[in-house]
Protein backbone atom coordinates (compact mmCIF):
# COMPACT_ATOMS: atom_id res chain seq x y z
CA UNK A 1 0.00 0.00 0.00
CA UNK A 2 1.50 3.59 -0.87
CA UNK A 3 1.09 6.35 1.26
CA UNK A 4 0.24 9.47 -0.66
CA UNK A 5 1.44 13.00 0.15
CA UNK A 6 -0.47 15.19 -2.37
CA UNK A 7 -1.70 17.33 -0.20
CA UNK A 8 -3.81 19.30 -2.73
CA UNK A 9 -5.73 16.09 -3.77
CA UNK A 10 -8.91 14.73 -1.91
CA UNK A 11 -9.22 10.92 -1.48
CA UNK A 12 -10.49 9.20 -4.46
CA UNK A 13 -13.76 7.08 -4.22
CA UNK A 14 -12.44 3.75 -5.03
CA UNK A 15 -9.79 2.07 -3.52
CA UNK A 16 -7.46 2.28 -0.19
CA UNK A 17 -5.56 5.03 0.19
CA UNK A 18 -3.30 6.23 3.11
CA UNK A 19 -2.42 10.14 3.35
CA UNK A 20 0.18 11.19 5.64
CA UNK A 21 0.26 14.85 4.66
CA UNK A 22 -3.26 15.76 5.82
CA UNK A 23 -3.48 18.38 9.39
CA UNK A 24 -6.33 17.51 11.54
CA UNK A 25 -7.91 19.97 9.90
CA UNK A 26 -8.27 18.56 6.72
CA UNK A 27 -8.80 15.66 7.54
CA UNK A 28 -12.24 16.39 9.57
CA UNK A 29 -13.67 18.85 7.06
CA UNK A 30 -13.41 16.17 4.08
CA UNK A 31 -16.72 15.39 3.44
CA UNK A 32 -16.72 12.91 0.51
CA UNK A 33 -16.35 10.56 3.80
CA UNK A 34 -17.64 9.74 6.97
CA UNK A 35 -15.90 9.02 9.90
CA UNK A 36 -16.33 7.04 13.42
CA UNK A 37 -17.67 9.98 15.00
CA UNK A 38 -19.66 10.92 12.22
CA UNK A 39 -21.44 7.48 11.89
CA UNK A 40 -22.38 7.69 15.94
CA UNK A 41 -23.67 10.89 15.39
CA UNK A 42 -25.46 9.34 12.77
CA UNK A 43 -27.52 7.03 15.74
CA UNK A 44 -29.41 7.88 18.73
CA UNK A 45 -29.38 10.15 20.37
CA UNK A 46 -28.42 11.96 17.42
CA UNK A 47 -30.12 11.99 14.12
CA UNK A 48 -29.34 12.03 10.52
CA UNK A 49 -30.61 16.01 10.52
CA UNK A 50 -28.36 16.79 13.15
CA UNK A 51 -25.16 15.52 11.51
CA UNK A 52 -25.64 16.98 8.56
CA UNK A 53 -25.84 20.76 9.70
CA UNK A 54 -22.87 20.11 11.94
CA UNK A 55 -20.94 18.61 8.82
CA UNK A 56 -22.06 21.82 6.83
CA UNK A 57 -21.71 23.90 9.58
CA UNK A 58 -18.76 23.21 11.34
CA UNK A 59 -17.96 25.08 14.83
CA UNK A 60 -14.96 26.09 16.14
CA UNK A 61 -13.04 23.05 18.52
CA UNK A 62 -14.17 23.44 22.12
CA UNK A 63 -11.55 25.28 24.25
CA UNK A 64 -11.94 22.37 26.44
CA UNK A 65 -10.65 20.08 24.25
CA UNK A 66 -7.36 21.81 24.18
CA UNK A 67 -5.98 19.70 26.94
CA UNK A 68 -6.43 16.56 25.04
CA UNK A 69 -5.26 18.00 22.30
CA UNK A 70 -2.12 19.05 24.36
CA UNK A 71 -1.27 15.71 26.18
CA UNK A 72 -1.94 13.66 22.43
CA UNK A 73 0.70 16.30 21.16
CA UNK A 74 3.33 15.23 24.25
CA UNK A 75 2.71 11.60 23.60
CA UNK A 76 2.22 11.16 20.16
CA UNK A 77 4.71 13.72 19.10
CA UNK A 78 1.94 15.15 16.39
CA UNK A 79 -0.16 18.13 16.43
CA UNK A 80 -0.71 21.49 16.48
CA UNK A 81 2.20 24.09 18.09
CA UNK A 82 1.51 24.19 21.55
CA UNK A 83 1.51 28.08 23.09
CA UNK A 84 2.13 27.76 26.90
CA UNK A 85 1.32 30.60 28.56
CA UNK A 86 2.66 31.86 32.25
CA UNK A 87 -0.59 32.66 34.46
CA UNK A 88 -1.95 30.85 36.87
CA UNK A 89 -5.23 31.62 34.86
CA UNK A 90 -7.00 33.08 32.51
CA UNK A 91 -8.62 35.76 34.98
CA UNK A 92 -5.87 39.02 33.54
CA UNK A 93 -6.62 40.39 30.25
CA UNK A 94 -3.35 39.86 29.38
CA UNK A 95 -3.57 36.19 29.68
CA UNK A 96 -6.69 36.18 27.67
CA UNK A 97 -4.96 38.43 24.64
CA UNK A 98 -2.27 35.92 24.70
CA UNK A 99 -4.66 32.81 24.78
CA UNK A 100 -6.47 34.68 21.72
CA UNK A 101 -3.32 35.47 19.91
CA UNK A 102 -2.43 32.26 19.92
CA UNK A 103 -5.26 30.86 18.51
CA UNK A 104 -5.61 33.28 15.79
CA UNK A 105 -1.97 31.97 14.78
CA UNK A 106 -3.71 27.96 15.09
CA UNK A 107 -1.44 27.36 18.19
CA UNK A 108 -3.30 25.53 21.27
CA UNK A 109 -2.67 27.99 24.49
CA UNK A 110 -2.30 26.03 27.60
CA UNK A 111 -1.47 27.28 31.55
CA UNK A 112 1.77 26.87 32.67
CA UNK A 113 0.73 24.11 35.17
CA UNK A 114 -1.51 22.33 32.78
CA UNK A 115 1.54 21.95 30.63
CA UNK A 116 3.27 20.64 33.67
CA UNK A 117 0.30 18.18 34.08
CA UNK A 118 0.21 17.33 30.25
CA UNK A 119 4.09 16.54 30.31
CA UNK A 120 3.77 14.41 33.73
CA UNK A 121 0.88 12.22 32.13
CA UNK A 122 3.34 11.41 29.23
CA UNK A 123 5.90 11.07 31.50
CA UNK A 124 3.93 8.25 32.90
CA UNK A 125 3.07 6.89 29.92
CA UNK A 126 6.18 6.54 27.99
CA UNK A 127 7.55 4.42 31.86
CA UNK A 128 4.32 2.09 31.56
CA UNK A 129 6.30 -1.05 30.20
CA UNK A 130 3.70 -2.13 27.80
CA UNK A 131 2.18 1.43 27.07
CA UNK A 132 5.64 2.82 26.97
CA UNK A 133 6.78 0.33 23.63
CA UNK A 134 4.04 1.15 21.84
CA UNK A 135 4.96 4.91 21.50
CA UNK A 136 8.56 4.55 21.17
CA UNK A 137 9.44 7.00 18.44
CA UNK A 138 10.63 5.60 15.06
CA UNK A 139 8.85 2.47 15.78
CA UNK A 140 5.64 3.75 14.43
CA UNK A 141 3.90 6.32 12.48
CA UNK A 142 1.19 8.98 14.25
CA UNK A 143 -1.89 10.10 12.77
CA UNK A 144 -1.90 8.40 9.47
CA UNK A 145 -4.97 8.79 7.48
CA UNK A 146 -6.84 6.24 5.85
CA UNK A 147 -9.70 6.08 3.37
CA UNK A 148 -11.24 3.09 1.57
CA UNK A 149 -14.80 2.04 0.54
CA UNK A 150 -17.18 -0.02 2.36
CA UNK A 151 -18.18 -2.79 0.34
CA UNK A 152 -21.76 -3.28 1.77
CA UNK A 153 -22.10 -0.03 1.40
CA UNK A 154 -20.73 1.75 -1.65
CA UNK A 155 -20.13 4.41 1.73
CA UNK A 156 -16.53 5.85 1.73
CA UNK A 157 -15.03 5.66 4.85
CA UNK A 158 -12.29 7.64 6.78
CA UNK A 159 -10.39 6.75 9.76
CA UNK A 160 -6.74 8.56 11.63
CA UNK A 161 -5.43 6.06 14.34
CA UNK A 162 -3.55 8.02 16.70
CA UNK A 163 -0.39 5.49 16.58
CA UNK A 164 0.24 2.86 13.57
CA UNK A 165 3.25 1.14 14.58
CA UNK A 166 5.70 0.32 11.15
CA UNK A 167 6.52 -3.09 12.65
CA UNK A 168 4.30 -5.94 13.96
CA UNK A 169 4.90 -8.23 17.19
CA UNK A 170 4.44 -12.22 15.60
CA UNK A 171 2.57 -10.71 12.69
CA UNK A 172 0.04 -8.91 14.09
CA UNK A 173 -0.81 -5.42 13.67
CA UNK A 174 -2.05 -3.46 17.07
CA UNK A 175 -3.69 0.03 16.18
CA UNK A 176 -3.64 2.19 19.32
CA UNK A 177 -5.77 5.15 20.31
CA UNK A 178 -4.70 6.98 23.59
CA UNK A 179 -7.47 8.66 25.63
CA UNK A 180 -7.12 10.74 28.81
CA UNK A 181 -10.51 10.25 31.22
CA UNK A 182 -11.40 11.28 34.79
CA UNK A 183 -11.13 8.04 35.87
CA UNK A 184 -9.55 4.68 34.18
CA UNK A 185 -11.18 1.76 36.88
CA UNK A 186 -12.48 -0.99 34.92
CA UNK A 187 -16.15 -0.11 35.63
CA UNK A 188 -15.70 3.69 34.71
CA UNK A 189 -13.79 2.75 31.32
CA UNK A 190 -17.05 0.02 30.61
CA UNK A 191 -19.18 2.77 31.06
CA UNK A 192 -17.25 5.35 29.15
CA UNK A 193 -16.78 2.80 25.95
CA UNK A 194 -20.36 1.91 25.76
CA UNK A 195 -21.64 5.70 26.49
CA UNK A 196 -19.44 7.06 23.85
CA UNK A 197 -19.47 4.36 21.15
CA UNK A 198 -15.91 3.23 21.79
CA UNK A 199 -16.54 0.41 20.65
CA UNK A 200 -17.87 1.11 17.01
CA UNK A 201 -14.62 3.10 17.05
CA UNK A 202 -12.83 -0.07 17.36
CA UNK A 203 -14.35 -1.74 14.95
CA UNK A 204 -14.44 0.67 12.55
CA UNK A 205 -10.60 1.41 12.74
CA UNK A 206 -9.92 -1.85 12.30
CA UNK A 207 -12.14 -2.38 9.12
CA UNK A 208 -9.99 0.56 7.80
CA UNK A 209 -6.63 -0.94 8.73
CA UNK A 210 -7.93 -3.92 6.97
CA UNK A 211 -9.20 -2.56 4.28
CA UNK A 212 -5.92 -0.71 3.67
CA UNK A 213 -3.99 -4.34 3.67
CA UNK A 214 -2.05 -3.01 6.53
CA UNK A 215 -2.75 -5.62 8.92
CA UNK A 216 -0.48 -8.58 7.42
CA UNK A 217 -1.65 -12.35 7.86
CA UNK A 218 -3.06 -12.15 11.42
CA UNK A 219 -6.20 -10.42 12.43
CA UNK A 220 -4.98 -6.63 13.93
CA UNK A 221 -6.19 -6.26 17.82
CA UNK A 222 -7.01 -2.12 18.98
CA UNK A 223 -5.47 -1.41 22.28
CA UNK A 224 -6.92 1.81 23.48
CA UNK A 225 -4.25 3.53 26.41
CA UNK A 226 -6.22 4.91 28.79
CA UNK A 227 -5.25 7.41 31.42
CA UNK A 228 -6.27 9.60 34.13
CA UNK A 229 -6.02 13.23 34.51
CA UNK A 230 -5.43 12.91 37.77
CA UNK A 231 -1.84 12.34 39.76
CA UNK A 232 -0.41 9.69 39.79
CA UNK A 233 -1.63 9.74 36.28
CA UNK A 234 -2.46 5.99 35.80
CA UNK A 235 -2.57 4.11 32.71
CA UNK A 236 -5.09 1.69 31.76
CA UNK A 237 -4.78 -0.39 28.64
CA UNK A 238 -7.88 -2.29 27.11
CA UNK A 239 -8.25 -4.45 24.36
CA UNK A 240 -12.37 -4.64 23.80
CA UNK A 241 -13.76 -8.62 23.79
CA UNK A 242 -15.25 -10.09 20.79
CA UNK A 243 -19.17 -9.52 21.98
CA UNK A 244 -18.19 -5.41 22.25
CA UNK A 245 -16.64 -5.59 18.90
CA UNK A 246 -19.24 -7.25 17.33
CA UNK A 247 -21.78 -4.86 18.64
CA UNK A 248 -19.39 -2.18 17.99
CA UNK A 249 -19.39 -3.31 13.80
CA UNK A 250 -23.20 -4.03 14.26
CA UNK A 251 -23.76 -0.36 15.41
CA UNK A 252 -21.83 0.92 12.41
CA UNK A 253 -23.47 -1.06 10.05
CA UNK A 254 -26.63 0.21 10.42
CA UNK A 255 -25.36 3.95 10.49
CA UNK A 256 -23.74 3.07 7.38
CA UNK A 257 -27.08 2.18 5.96
CA UNK A 258 -28.90 5.62 6.81
CA UNK A 259 -25.78 7.18 5.49
CA UNK A 260 -25.67 5.66 2.35
CA UNK A 261 -29.87 6.09 2.29
CA UNK A 262 -29.31 10.10 3.10
CA UNK A 263 -26.95 10.41 0.75
CA UNK A 264 -29.12 8.49 -2.22
CA UNK A 265 -32.72 10.19 -1.43
CA UNK A 266 -30.93 13.45 -0.40
CA UNK A 267 -33.15 13.22 2.66
CA UNK A 268 -31.88 13.38 6.36
CA UNK A 269 -34.92 13.27 8.63
CA UNK A 270 -34.99 14.30 12.27
CA UNK A 271 -36.45 12.48 15.02
CA UNK A 272 -39.70 12.25 13.39
CA UNK A 273 -42.61 13.57 11.36
CA UNK A 274 -45.59 12.63 13.02
CA UNK A 275 -46.79 12.67 16.74
CA UNK A 276 -45.40 9.88 18.59
CA UNK A 277 -45.84 7.93 22.32
CA UNK A 278 -43.63 9.28 25.14
CA UNK A 279 -43.39 7.04 28.04
CA UNK A 280 -41.38 8.17 31.54
CA UNK A 281 -37.73 6.67 31.48
CA UNK A 282 -38.45 2.64 33.23
CA UNK A 283 -36.53 4.07 36.17
CA UNK A 284 -38.36 7.57 36.55
CA UNK A 285 -41.49 5.34 36.00
CA UNK A 286 -40.81 2.65 38.48
CA UNK A 287 -39.62 5.51 41.21
CA UNK A 288 -43.12 7.22 41.07
CA UNK A 289 -44.92 4.09 41.07
CA UNK A 290 -43.35 3.27 44.49
CA UNK A 291 -43.71 6.96 45.43
CA UNK A 292 -47.29 7.97 44.64
CA UNK A 293 -49.22 4.74 43.49
CA UNK A 294 -50.78 2.24 46.53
Amino acid sequence: MTITTDAGAQAPAAGPVIRDDLTADQYHQDKTSVSSSGLRALLAPGCPAQFKYDRDNPRPPKREFDFGHVAHKLVLGEGDQIEVIDYPDWRTSDAREQRDNAYAEGRIPILTKDYETAAAMAFQVRQHPVGGPLFTPDTGRPELSIFWTDPRTGVRCRCRPDWLPTRQDNGRLVVVDYKTAKAVDPDALARAVYERGYHAQAAFYLDGVKAAGLHGDQEPAFVFVFQSKTAPYLVHLVELDFPALALGAARNERALRIYAECERTGHWPGFNDRITYLPLPAWAERKDHEEYTP
